[in-house]
């Protein structure tokens, strides 16, 4: 188990330094980021001192290392747009970011794997091919449309939902949090099913492929022939043999929500992350798309490791193999 993490650990550190090589080349291939700090008329003799200032003269190794070493620390410099520090941008942001990803994934987990179950347990009944059928919405419509829609039924039509923005909030130290008020509440429902939607029709899809294949091996048909209920060998059987790619595909697809909340926060005008890195992009905003990238890397990793750990909680397989290769060393 040890070994495992090592090696997973050392996986990951070279996914990050990756991902840091191609940040960092975003402030050397970019464009000049003194062209960004400073106007037109500033005179050489300013921007050479700039320059120098900001380790700009340095050769490229130094700078990457520089960079990386800042990155560990949380600093990636000042916003050439605002001029703030980058990180506090991003930390004041980012509640907005996880809390939605969090209702999208809560949401489709809660939907798509009991649709899931029921059309892998009664694949020929009517309402089985009725969710199939609605699950294609979620699989060929983009998510701006599906966005733009929601927001045209439920808040321009009906006047249930507002249409934009997080709501009313709560500070809670440096959090600010949508889940304690109603109207913060609210303003989540319409942002989240958008984003859910797609891994909600991929969760059932998943799950119900993994049930039909599961209920045709011989150990379902041996627990039925010893007289076991529907409901054990249902849910204690067939369901518990479905989880590790359940699993797999719930870690990668959490890392994407946050990775991809761009569109659902562009559409909703949610203040998240996001919708930061979109501004950055209009603006050749290098130290916030920098960083962004960085944070997305770091999430990925670590969803991942937490993933591959889940492995070993729920395939026994994976941990006789651990203790089989521990024992042959």
């Amino acid at each position: 188990m040890l070994a495992f993490i090592l090696r997973r650990l050392l996986q990951s550190i070279a996914v990050l330094l990756t991902v840091g090589l191609v940040a960092f080349s975003l402030f050397r291939y970019v464009g000049d980021p003194i062209n960004a700090m400073v106007g037109q008329d500033t005179p050489a003799q300013e921007r050479e001192a700039l320059r120098e200032k900001l380790g700009l003269n340095d050769s490229p190794p130094v700078q990457f290392v520089r960079f990386i070493a800042n990155a560990a620390q949380g600093k990636f410099g000042l916003s050439y747009r605002t001029s703030e520090p980058v990180g506090s941008m991003i930390v004041e942001r980012m509640p907005a970011t996880l809390e939605l990803s969090f209702c999208a994934a809560l949401f489709a987990l809660l939907v798509g794997v009991p649709m899931g179950v029921y059309t892998g347990l009664y694949p020929n009944h009517w309402s089985s091919r009725l969710f199939q059928a609605v699950s294609l919405i979620g699989i060929s419509l983009p998510t701006f449309l599906i966005g733009i829609l929601l927001i045209l039924v439920f808040a321009v039509w009906l006047h249930w939902l507002p249409s934009f923005g997080r709501g009313e909030t709560v500070q809670i130290g440096w959090w600010t949090t949508n889940f304690l008020t109603v109207k913060g509440l609210q303003a989540l429902i319409l942002p989240s099913i958008t984003l859910g939607l797609f891994q909600l029709t991929l969760l059932m899809r998943l799950v119900r492929s993994e049930m039909l294949e599961v209920m045709r091996t011989d150990y379902i048909k041996f627990a039925r022939a010893r007289g076991l209920s529907n409901r054990a060998v249902n849910f204690g059987h067939a369901l518990k043999n479905t989880l590790v790619p359940v699993i797999t595909v719930t870690g990668l697809q959490l890392g994407a929500l946050i990775a991809f909340a761009i569109v659902t926060e562009t559409v909703f005008a949610w203040p998240g992350v996001g919708q930061l890195f979109i501004q950055s992009v209009q603006f050749s905003d290098i130290p916030v798309m920098a960083a962004y990238l960085m944070l997305i890397g770091l999430l990925f990793v670590l969803i991942n490791l937490t993933v591959d750990l889940l492995y070993f909680a729920v395939d026994p397989r994976l941990r006789a193999q651990g203790t089989a290769r521990a024992a042959g060393h």
